[in-house]
This record gives structure tokens, sequence and C-alpha cells, in this order.
């Protein structure tokens, strides 16, 4: 279950990147900056890994170390969760960064391996 929320978050914190770019743009440029803006942070989701994170599929295009990994994500969420409220959604900004709050909670034990590698 952990995971599917994971997944849903990351989902959503795009979705705000995109959002808050589109909303900071006018015309076509505004479409152009959500789609810059998303497809940079789903890129560095994906591209830098852990070698071996039991929640990934343990391939890692670019080897980070475990606190870089998971600075990169609570980066790329929380910055979410700040672009939800700098578009105008703040009850969706605060539940948002409540669950990736929550979501850390309940993944203790891989917090705790991504801080040792």
């Amino acid at each position: 279950m952990n995971l599917i929320l994971r997944f849903i978050l990351e989902l959503a914190a795009l979705a705000g990147i995109g959002m808050a770019a589109f909303q900071f743009s006018d015309g076509v440029i505004a479409y152009l900056a959500s789609i810059l803006c998303v497809t940079t942070a789903a890129t560095l989701w994906g591209v830098f890994n852990v070698p071996g994170d039991p929640s990934r599929s343990g391939h890692a295009p670019v080897r980070v170390s475990g606190p870089v990994r998971l600075s990169l994500e609570l980066i790329i969420l929380f910055g979410g969760s700040l672009s939800f409220y700098l578009a105008g959604y703040a009850w969706i900004a605060l539940s948002h960064a409540w669950l990736i709050t929550l979501h850390y909670a309940f993944s203790a034990q891989r917090v705790g391996w991504l801080l040792k590698q």
C-alpha cells in the first residue's frame, strides 16, 4: 500500500509542478514551461538512483548515494506541494505535504537504508 501511495504522491507532485509552471506563464510559453518542468522533474526522479534500492528496480542509470537520492525525492515531492500552494491550491498543498510525511513515516526502514548508502 505504501508503494501505491508513493506512486500517487509522485504523480501529484508532477501535476503540481506542471500547474504552477503553467500558471506563471502566458500563451504558448505556459505549455512549454509546464512540459519542460514536468519532464525535468520526472527525468531526475527516474535517472538518479541508488544501486540495489529495494523500492525501485535496483538499476541505477546514474548512481548516487542514498542521502543524495533521499534529498532529491524530498525536493521533488515537497516541491510539488509548494507548487500546488503557489498555484493557489493551499488545501491540496497541505494534504500532499501531510501524505508525504505519512509515507516517509511508514518508510522508516528504507530511509535508514538510504542514509547508510
